[in-house]
């Protein structure tokens, strides 16, 4: 390509040409896991409250039937029903996670890719290509705004959430596959969708549910530009990098790392290193689960303890643990997700499914006296060590004092989930079975398990 090709035109030759000589191996593999990992989630976050809000909108919003939304018994249009499984995907917080860009990719670019997929026919080789694009987009934008120098995601420091801002792009870049689209119209549908990105992210700190809607957002959002430039629209070829642009807008004119849009593109894939959640919260808590379950295994008892302090990375504090005395009364089960008190608690307690489960994030168990005693024991700090690590892991360090003086040290350094210590196959599955037995049959799940394993050999993801 010529000096002059602008980034999306890039990232438009690259779908077009994964779209024809289709991902390696291991990407088809990685897709094939998270598309069963996603709708595991999406199935279990049916009967939430916020879940049954979106499905109301959606289906009051009314069109042409073209594909189906979990939990909605008529079809919606494709933009809707994406909108709606986009929302369930992340609103359990059990979404896969990129570090160090720090966002969920699969919750936008799935939903998306399923929607768009169904209502075209296409086949599960050309949705498994058109998610792996849509993954690889996502994270390579996200990683643009990673400032190494700060060891964090600058849309982070800004308060914007990279996870639906640069999930509106990736699954942009997923529907044009799927909508057959030549690379001019990739490059417009890229333009027209990143006017479409947003996402805020102070409900972290002090609570709200809108941060569930965000992925549901994109999704609906990346199927709306595609089809808008069905229709006729165009966007600028500079969307990214332009004076005006996405980075400008989004990153206030901070380093932007432009070459990790395109380097190595089409021969270096990131879709594989996305890490798996073990556990249904904030990614951020999960080294402290993990600390809680190590004490839980040497014995240490609840009624043993007098004091935690949990040494986290500085960027971490004010997500997991501030306004801390918000953090040590979680008023609801959502809440306790960003909760650092609230996970190592959990862990130290135990549960259910890899270690701590859905059942553990309840609105009671949040409020639980029992919890709330041992949380108000817990301190939590910004630490050296866990900076120097983070954002290319989540560490966390426990340091416990017990009533009979004797002081005790947990350090969880790497993440459950990742490329040092991935999740199984079985583990996944695990972790399926238990999100989608909640609300569909046996018989069902392991169906729907089936298919997702074939995926690459379907002729049509419709089923």
């Amino acid at each position: 390509m010529s000096s002059t090709t602008t980034l999306s035109q890039h990232l438009a030759a690259f779908a077009d040409n994964t779209r024809i000589a289709g991902p390696p191996a291991d990407v088809v593999e990685s897709v094939r896991k998270r598309v069963l990992d996603t709708l595991g989630i999406c199935i279990a976050a049916t009967p939430l409250a916020t879940s049954r809000s979106v499905r109301r909108w959606a289906q009051d919003a009314g069109g042409v039937a073209q594909a189906t939304a979990v939990g909605v018994p008529a079809s919606l249009p494709a933009r809707a029903a994406a909108f709606v499984n986009g929302v369930l995907a992340h609103s359990l917080d059990y979404d896969d996670t990129h570090l160090p860009s720090v966002l969920h990719p699969s919750a936008s670019v799935i939903p998306a890719a399923l929607a768009v997929g169904e209502a075209t026919g296409a086949s599960g080789a050309d949705v498994t290509a058109a998610i792996a694009v849509g993954l690889e987009v996502c994270v390579r934008i996200g990683m643009a705004g990673f400032d190494p120098a700060r060891g964090n995601s600058t849309f982070f420091e800004y308060g914007q959430h990279a996870t639906s801002i640069c999930g509106t792009l990736g699954a942009a870049m997923t529907a044009a596959m799927l909508l057959n689209m030549d690379r001019d119209q990739m490059v417009d549908t890229l333009g027209v969708a990143a006017s479409m990105a947003s996402g805020i992210i102070e409900a972290n700190r002090t609570g709200g549910t809108v941060k569930r809607i965000h992925c549901g957002w994109a999704a609906q959002s990346a199927i709306s530009a595609a089809e808008l430039v069905r229709y006729g629209l165009t966007g600028p070829p500079t969307v990214l990098e332009g004076r005006f642009g996405f980075f400008q807008a989004w990153l206030h004119g901070s380093q932007v790392n432009l070459h990790s849009v395109t380097e190595g593109l089409g021969e270096s894939w990131s879709v594989p290193d996305i890490f798996f959640k073990p556990y249904p919260a904030n990614h951020f808590t999960h080294a402290a689960i993990d600390a809680g379950s190590q004490l839980r295994r040497r014995g240490v008892r609840p009624d043993d303890i007098a004091h935690i302090e949990l040494h986290v990375p500085a960027a971490v504090l004010r997500t997991i643990g501030a306004p801390i005395d918000v953090k040590r009364a979680p008023a609801t089960g959502y809440m306790a997700q960003f909760s650092g008190p609230y996970a190592i608690v959990a862990g130290l307690l135990g549960g259910g499914g890899l270690g701590v489960g859905l059942d553990d994030f309840t609105d009671d168990l949040a409020r639980d006296p029992a919890r709330r005693r041992l949380m108000a024991l817990v301190d939590v700090v910004a630490d050296d060590r866990c900076s120097g690590l983070f954002p290319y892991q989540f560490p966390a360090i426990a340091m416990v004092r017990l009533h009979d003086g004797a002081r005790i040290t947990e350090e969880v350094l790497t993440t459950r989930g990742g490329a040092e210590r991935p999740l199984t196959f079985d583990e996944l599955s695990t972790k399926f079975t238990d999100n989608a037995s909640r609300m569909i049959p046996a018989a069902h799940a392991q169906a729907l398990q089936s298919m997702c394993s074939r995926l690459f050999e379907l002729d049509s993801v419709a089923g």
